[in-house]
């Protein structure tokens, strides 16, 4: 299957006669055809982008089953150029190709700053402060929890949990992970509330969670594209310190945790499953 990643967007660029020009930018994922046009902010429309994927088709001699695109801004207009070309748009936060190009690319451009005065950054996006999570939603109790990484290939893919999400590339041994890596999550009890959540879980599409000191501290899920929400809140010194290790776990299971869902904690029945990876900073 054809899978290609594209990014449409205003960059630091004018046209002569001054107009702010926008970019359309196409690559498959192993880099081996790309495709780039632009034009000014005026014409910047879906009609416009679907020409030019038309254009990148013809190109590359191949038509692709779906693109995928993690700017919120591009999303709608690519979704609307690609209806018509039965083209299946994405929405992911990293697709990793085009997201190195972008960087690579950003040389290219005049060094101006953007409103805020901040050097032009081609990944940034609006991100908003994130949203208490519903009372109704949330489940009896949780804990940070962790599972090897053996133990978590030989179990949780061959239960039938009636919601996951496992992709095959983030398995623990597709990425090379020791078998004795301990595999950070959160595990919600939920009781009546099991499905609801996992339900809820499902359409937000969960990127990571992540442990974030404050007062109170919190866990925090990042979704969709840019959603963030607060699951929790805490004041409890020994849930802090189990946030703290969640962390340094994912630091060492290349950024893999996951989120599980069940109705109680006797371990006989899930609800909900999702094997998430956060991308891991060099320091």
């Amino acid at each position: 299957m054809t899978i290609w990643q594209a990014d449409f967007y205003r960059r630091p660029l004018r046209s002569e006669t001054g107009e702010p020009l926008w970019e359309l930018l196409v690559c498959d994922r192993t880099f081996q055809f790309t495709f780039g046009e632009t034009c000014p902010q005026s014409a910047a429309t879906a009609g416009w982008v679907a020409q030019q994927i038309q254009v990148a088709m013809e190109r590359a001699g191949d038509k692709p089953a779906q693109i995928e695109v993690f700017r919120p801004q591009s999303l709608a207009l690519l979704e609307t150029a690609c209806k018509d070309l039965e083209i299946k748009v994405i929405a992911t936060r990293n697709p990793a190709t085009l997201k190195q190009w972008l960087r690579q690319r950003a040389a290219w451009y005049p060094t101006l700053p953007n409103a805020t005065g901040e050097p032009y950054n081609p990944l940034a996006l609006d991100r908003p402060p994130p949203v208490p999570l519903a009372e109704t939603l949330m489940g009896d109790q949780w804990r940070f929890a962790a599972i090897q990484a053996g133990d978590f290939e030989q179990t949780f893919p061959y239960q039938p949990i009636p919601i996951t999400a496992l992709p095959p590339e983030r398995m623990p041994l597709q990425l090379g992970l020791p078998s004795t890596t301990p595999i950070p999550g959160i595990v919600i009890d939920a009781g009546r509330r099991a499905m609801p959540l996992a339900q809820w879980l499902q359409q937000a599409n969960p990127a990571w969670l992540s442990y974030q000191p404050g007062q109170p501290d919190g866990a925090i899920l990042d979704a969709g594209l840019v959603d963030r929400w607060v699951l929790v809140t805490f004041e409890d010194p020994e849930v802090a310190a189990a946030g703290r290790t969640f962390e340094q776990r994912k630091q060492a299971s290349q950024g893999l945790h996951f989120i599980l869902v069940r109705p109680d904690d006797s371990g006989m029945t899930q609800t909900g499953l999702w094997l998430l990876q956060q991308p891991i900073l060099s320091p």
